[in-house]
């Protein structure tokens, strides 16, 4: 890995942390926040492709797990890896991967064909791994924990919609700088 991919993994960790620096939303029926930083999983994936954007989303965690308080609300250190929402922390790199796997393999880059592989990767694969890990933590059925998601869904379809345009203006850019430097 060269020096420019590193910067741009590092980079995009940031991203994730200065993201996880806002506010989140709590909710009192869940122990999961709404927080923007599934839209800097969006991001990775999409503009950094699935090598490097589940990189940056792992160095991230890496960042977490040893203390920072980086995700929302202050949170940090080993233990969220353990609590309700570490299903959709493991879900960011999965769905960074997934995201930068279909993204590679489109010849023409467009605002629908972007905004379903955003859907696929950045909501359904994240809350896929967060949902299960959360009814375990939480003893309660996958079911019930599918339905105290559904609540994150129209936050995360915006998150989708702003990703989507971010990554159509400057995939062909980014493009040429990561890719072509391999």
């Amino acid at each position: 890995m060269n020096t420019r991919n590193l910067v741009f993994v590092a980079l995009f960790s940031a991203i994730m942390a200065v993201l996880g620096l806002l506010p989140p939303i709590a909710l009192s029926f869940t122990p999961v926040p709404i927080t923007l930083q599934s839209l800097g999983v969006m991001l990775a994936g999409g503009l950094l492709g699935s090598r490097l954007g589940a990189l940056s989303q792992f160095v991230f965690l890496l960042v977490v797990a040893a203390g920072a308080p980086l995700l929302a609300g202050g949170r940090g250190g080993f233990s969220v890896f353990v609590g309700p929402s570490a299903g959709y922390l493991m879900g960011y790199v999965i769905g960074a991967f997934v995201i930068g796997y279909f993204v590679e393999r489109l010849r023409n880059v467009s605002f629908l064909k972007l905004f379903l592989i955003n859907i696929i990767g950045g909501i359904f694969v994240v809350y896929f791994f967060g949902v299960i890990v959360q009814a375990f933590v939480m003893d309660i059925s996958v079911v019930k924990a599918a339905k105290l998601s559904v609540v994150f869904l129209p936050g995360d379809l915006l998150k989708a919609v702003f990703a989507t345009i971010l990554v159509t203006r400057l995939q062909r850019s980014l493009k040429r700088t990561i890719y072509h430097t391999k």
